[in-house]
């Protein structure tokens, strides 16, 4: 097996990292068996814990452990890698038409984007469980006022928001083109501004292209200097 399991007892689906989830009892015996028996004792133990339910992204995380890559699953098992929320968020200017937010040529600048290549770096995986997207226009095109920038719903920019946006990853479909009118929360409380909490999550992998595209109709009435906020929200893995 996969060493002494140091970071097993932070999660609740353990079989999927364990590699035994769903399988028959005989099977689950059997593997036991091929165990030591400090090995076993700690795995029997660990399976036994039943922790606290974890919630949000977090929990739709452990939902998704059968599908982590083999060398991610060992490192959560050692405690090498744990689970955190975050926001990969990158802004981009209305320039045209089509806006990439995430692009090869990008690098990290903080208050611009905490993404390099578009691409994750080694060892994280980010499940997406929802999305930001809000608007704001700038006093100018410098760094510094970019980064100031009041970024608002989209209801005040109706040109955006009668726009379509899509997510890809490694040129996988997460989302397609879907209407901008989902970012309309204004009227809803119980929202964060501009988010959209995606039904079916789905995981971004380490070293992979990531694409999320606006696409808009037309920029009739979008002022100079406008800037584009997109946020993935979600839960990572970190060392």
């Amino acid at each position: 097996m996969l060493g002494l399991f140091e970071g097993i007892e932070e999660y609740n689906n353990q079989g999927a990292l364990l590699g035994i989830e769903g399988i028959e009892d005989g099977e689950l015996l059997g593997a036991l068996r091929r165990m030591n028996p400090i090995q076993r004792q700690r795995t029997v133990n660990k399976l036994a814990s039943t922790g606290g339910n974890s919630r949000g992204s977090r929990a739709e995380m452990e939902k998704h452990f059968a599908e982590l890559p083999v060398h991610i699953k060992e490192s959560l098992l050692k405690g090498e890698l744990r689970l955190a929320d975050t926001i990969i968020y990158s802004i981009k200017p209305v320039g045209s038409k089509t806006i990439k937010m995430f692009e090869t040529q990008d690098d990290k600048e903080i208050g611009l984007r905490n993404l390099s290549n578009a691409k994750l770096q080694k060892n994280q995986v980010l499940l997406v469980s929802g999305i930001y997207l809000l608007a704001g226009t700038s006093a100018d095109g410098t760094k510094d006022k970019i980064v100031a920038t009041n970024f608002k719903a989209l209801e005040e920019f109706p040109a955006i928001a009668n726009g379509e946006f899509s997510l890809k990853s490694n040129k996988k479909q997460i989302v397609p083109e879907t209407s901008n009118t989902l970012f309309k929360t204004n009227n809803y409380h119980q929202v964060p501004l501009g988010y959209y909490k995606l039904s079916n999550p789905r995981l971004i992998q380490d070293d992979v292209l990531m694409e999320l595209t606006i696409e808009l109709g037309t920029t009739d009435g979008i002022p100079a200097n406008t800037y584009i906020y997109a946020g993935l929200h979600g839960t990572i893995t970190t060392p």
